[in-house]
């Protein structure tokens, strides 16, 4: 990961996003496909990716996620993947199989898992000739604060756990990290400029947080050096989910100089 002090990410020279809409990732968290499919439509174009995550996964199967795909939607399947190395490492095959573009495991399974996982998938990737997906490792759930961490057994800092996490994470190979943005400026400190990072807990002025504990604003988290902000229900539940996310683009721009 690089010495203790060195540029976590010269993020300002990553790849540039041609718009801010490519940077938010929509989470379909429900528990319907024809819902799901609804919504996907309404939002083409106003984000850059879908998450498919537990609850619409377990409902609908890999068919919702086969159906988006053919709807030339970008998919960001959120599943956490957690279990034994060589369980994790044929899921993620078969996530790579169905042609999503991300996957998510959880790097408390430790770095064999991750590590046998990312490498399966690449070999496996290249035999059969398809794009292996961006492999992102979940650290710490933005719903868990200090004294959830506590209560599990985890008695150092919160930001020192995620730190540990995100290391252990790059140190398996894997893309990137998802983590809250209130640890990006730590971070920042220790990764290298290949590795992305997905924030969730995403806010904006006019809503109020609701059961995440560690949330920041779109236009900070971006600042601070996300590359993707995933935003749920502020989206989804509003009346008019497509005006929503223009509403968040509109205030990323508003407030990208700040």
């Amino acid at each position: 990961m690089g010495e203790v002090g060195c540029p976590l990410i010269n993020w300002q020279n990553k790849m540039p996003f041609d718009q801010p809409s490519d940077r938010i990732i929509a989470a379909l968290d429900v528990d319907d496909a024809n819902r799901a499919v609804e919504l996907a439509r309404m939002l083409k174009g106003q984000v850059g990716y879908l998450k498919i995550g537990l609850q619409l996964f377990t409902a609908a199967g890999p068919a919702i996620v086969r159906q988006l795909l053919s709807e030339d939607c970008r998919i960001f399947l959120d599943l956490k993947l957690h279990d034994i190395p060589n369980t994790v490492a044929g899921a993620s095959v078969e996530a790579g199989r169905l042609g999503v573009h991300m996957i998510t495991l959880h790097t408390l399974g430790g770095e064999t898992m991750l590590r046998q996982a990312r490498e399966t998938v690449l070999e496996t990737a290249d035999r059969e000739n398809w794009p292996a997906p961006q492999m992102l490792g979940v650290t710490i759930l933005t719903s868990m604060d200090q004294s959830a961490l506590t209560s599990i057994g985890i008695d150092h800092p919160l930001d020192q756990e995620v730190l540990r996490l995100a290391k252990s994470a790059h140190n398996a190979g894997l893309d990137g990290i998802v983590c809250s943005p209130l640890e990006l400026n730590l971070l920042r400190q220790e990764k290298t400029s290949e590795f992305v990072f997905v924030t969730p807990g995403i806010r904006w002025a006019k809503l109020d947080k609701d059961d995440q504990s560690r949330t920041m604003h779109a236009w900070k988290a971006l600042a601070q050096g996300a590359d993707y902000l995933v935003v749920g229900r502020p989206i989804i539940e509003a009346p008019d989910p497509a005006r929503a996310a223009q509403d968040l683009v509109e205030e990323i721009r508003s407030r990208q100089h700040d």
